[in-house]
């Protein structure tokens, strides 16, 4: 048997950070070297994750000292703006690691390899800074993307996910009274993740998002306008040559309900409607926000920055 390799984890408590701990534990060639938090520092691992069988315990391990332990990837799941010190510790100690940094913090920088397989697999393979892409931008790229050689004008996303996408800093967005019998729309305009995809994408994107009161789950409805008018074969046709071939991308004709993409590994992408004229594609995408919109993609990531088998502990 191969020596694994040897992942540690930054922000290891969170909703992000259980869901790796348990990929980690499945997986043939991972192990989990540490995991940090500083609200369950000294509790054991498998209290939260029992997945976990390395018996690895929670540690309070500042930029340095995270920087200093021996690992082969870091995986920093921390909010927007908390990753950077663990990075220049990172650079300085140990500039050979691997770092997925599932924040947005480097989604921006031309310096670290934007992390969508599907859409960047070359670059990533091999790559030492990785950037994993937002959730929403995640569905929302995949469901544009085989268009982009037919676009003319902006695409529109209505988005929906669960509450899990707000983190466990107590906030409205993830308060499940005020969410009760609810949807709660949020940062209509210039929000991170359509700043995001309109970045990768290289075309303008406009996107509404919601939150409602289930856990977890991500559905996007796509609207998108076409330069000249499209059979409904020729649609299908665009996402087969596109994602044919990609093991955790699931097209079929029906659109997808929100509950199917949750605990789902991949993406349906599918309801494959247009308008009347021919001229506006309508497509529909479901993932599990915590799994391929955070947690899964990382590990894709990790499996290609390793040179393994993409999917590996994944299907």
């Amino acid at each position: 048997m191969s020596t694994p390799f040897l992942v540690g984890i930054v922000g290891a408590r969170g909703h992000t950070g259980r869901e790796l701990i348990r990929l980690i534990a499945g997986h043939s060639e991972l192990m989990l070297a540490f995991a940090v938090s500083r609200e369950f520092a000294g509790r054991a691992v498998a209290e939260i994750a029992p997945e976990d069988k390395d018996e690895c315990v929670f540690e309070a391990l500042g930029p340095e000292e995270a920087a200093k332990r021996r690992a082969d990837v870091v995986i920093l799941a921390l909010p927007d703006g908390a990753s950077k010190a663990y990075v220049d510790a990172l650079e300085k100690f140990a500039p050979d690691r691997i770092i997925i940094d599932l924040s947005a913090d480097y989604r921006f920088d031309d310096n670290w390899v934007y992390g969508l397989p599907e859409l960047n697999r070359a670059k990533i393979n091999r790559a030492k800074r990785i950037a994993n892409p937002g959730c929403y931008a995640t569905a929302m790229q995949l469901a544009i993307a085989p268009l982009l050689p037919d676009l003319e004008g902006t695409p529109s996303v209505f988005g929906v996910s669960g509450y899990s996408g707000a983190g466990t800093t107590p906030s409205p967005r993830n308060d499940v009274d005020r969410l009760k019998d609810n949807l709660m729309p949020y940062a209509l305009a210039g929000h991170k993740h359509e700043r995001e995809a309109t970045r990768h994408l290289g075309t303008q994107v406009r996107f509404s998002p919601h939150v409602h009161p289930a856990f977890r789950g991500l559905m996007v409805t796509v609207h998108i306008p076409l330069a000249k008018a499209m059979s409904l074969a020729d649609l299908t046709q665009r996402f087969d040559d596109k994602f044919g071939n990609d093991p955790l991308i699931f097209l079929r004709s029906d659109a997808p309900e929100l509950k199917e993409g949750t605990n789902l590994t991949g993406v349906i992408i599918g309801g494959f409607t247009l308008s009347e004229d021919g001229k506006c594609a309508v497509v529909v995408a479901a993932e599990d926000n915590l799994l391929k919109g955070a947690a899964v993609q990382a590990i894709q990531n990790v499996n290609l920055a390793l040179g393994l088998n993409e999917t590996e502990g994944l299907v």
